[in-house]
């Protein structure tokens, strides 16, 4: 892949933002443009544009890698940009943190079809190439390699769909990083009850009349509320369901603000197009290539990636340096959504920055 189509958004000076208890420099948004990148699908396209955000700056150590790079990855039908609040950002990149960014240089990536990188919805509509999460690594090796110059990752991690990108990343480029993160995912093909809900959220919108096979005007309502009740379910924690909704009224009223939240952000077709863009994943043949050390970790409470499936177990046993985390339900878990909140399972990132620091690089 050719070393073309630069586009900055570099042109301010460093300046610091103020989260919650801490401070950290603001992110640096930039774009780059790949030419002709060409999709596990054998579809194309002649300019992916790949979306980004970086904090803090890279370093090199005496073997002239970069040796302070964090690339983290959001998930489904989200952004980088939702690691910059006070709950993640303002719990790890300020000084003195996990990822305190005078010491890190962190990396901000929207998958393809996500945030501000090329999407279904900038034109193409159903006729963008079928993305997977092979790509979406694929795009994040370029960008990290090619445009950033970064090559070599201290920490790999990643929320949900990042997550098992991680995952991804760990077997494909397995000497490319010291250590990896995933948090809330199974390194095993997207089955059972999962894809079932996936799917049914993608059917949910094709049958609806006025999604015109991917060429509607105004989003298609009644489709597309079917499929977020498929992504409320997914990310929902029957606990604090329970204890924001206590009753008919209270319950309904977080319904609806919920349901009118999702509206007011999504798009049909960007939405069929990431929640399918799992349909290929399968880390489980490939575990035994990932070298670095990788701490897996979950909740109890997750709906997505229920613990009684008993999938992790035996498949974490095939990374010669995995650890599979179970975090118990409690007041401060969230379902799935418990992947964002440092405050529950950063003691185990700062263990896997510790381990991953004696490794010989």
């Amino acid at each position: 892949m050719i070393k073309t189509g630069f586009i900055f958004l570099f042109s301010f000076l460093c300046v610091f933002k103020t989260l919650g208890q801490s401070s950290y420099p603001e992110p640096l948004e930039g774009d780059y443009i790949v030419k002709n990148f060409q999709f596990e699908s054998n579809e194309s396209l002649p300019e992916l544009n790949l979306h980004y955000r970086t904090i803090g700056k890279p370093q090199k150590g005496k073997d002239g890698k970069i040796n302070n790079a964090v690339l983290i990855m959001h998930g489904t039908t989200g952004s980088g940009a939702g690691f910059t609040n006070a709950g993640f950002g303002g719990r790890l990149f300020g000084p003195g943190q996990l990822l305190d960014a005078g010491k890190y240089y962190i990396i901000l990536t929207d998958a393809i079809g996500h945030g501000k990188s090329s999407r279904p919805s900038d034109g193409l509509h159903m006729k963008f190439p079928k993305y997977t999460y092979n790509d979406m690594v694929k795009a994040q090796y370029l960008l990290l390699t090619q445009h950033l110059g970064v090559n070599h990752l201290r920490l790999v991690m990643g929320t949900s769909m990042g997550a098992m990108e991680a995952w991804v990343w760990g077997y494909t480029y397995p000497d490319f990083m010291d250590a990896l993160m995933p948090l809330a995912s199974l390194p095993v093909e997207i089955a059972g009850r999962n894809r079932m809900l996936r799917k049914m959220a993608i059917d949910l919108i094709e049958m609806d009349p006025e999604w015109k096979g991917g060429e509607y005007t105004s989003q298609p309502k009644v489709g597309l509320t079917g499929a977020i009740s498929s992504l409320i379910f997914m990310v929902s924690s029957p606990l604090q369901m329970q204890k924001n909704g206590p009753t008919r009224e209270k319950a309904e009223a977080a319904l609806a603000s919920t349901e009118a939240r999702y509206q007011s952000s999504l798009d049909a077709n960007n939405f069929i197009y990431a929640f399918d863009a799992s349909r290929n994943y399968n880390p489980e043949p490939f575990l035994s290539k990932i070298k670095a050390p990788l701490f897996a970790v979950n909740s109890a409470d997750d709906e997505v990636n229920p613990p009684e499936l008993g999938l992790m177990e035996p498949n974490i046993k095939k990374v010669a340096k995995g650890r599979y985390i179970l975090l118990p339900i409690t007041n401060e878990t969230s379902g799935h959504g418990t992947h964002s909140n440092p405050a529950v399972w950063g003691n185990y990132l700062k263990e896997l920055l510790t381990i991953s620091e004696k490794q010989d690089r």
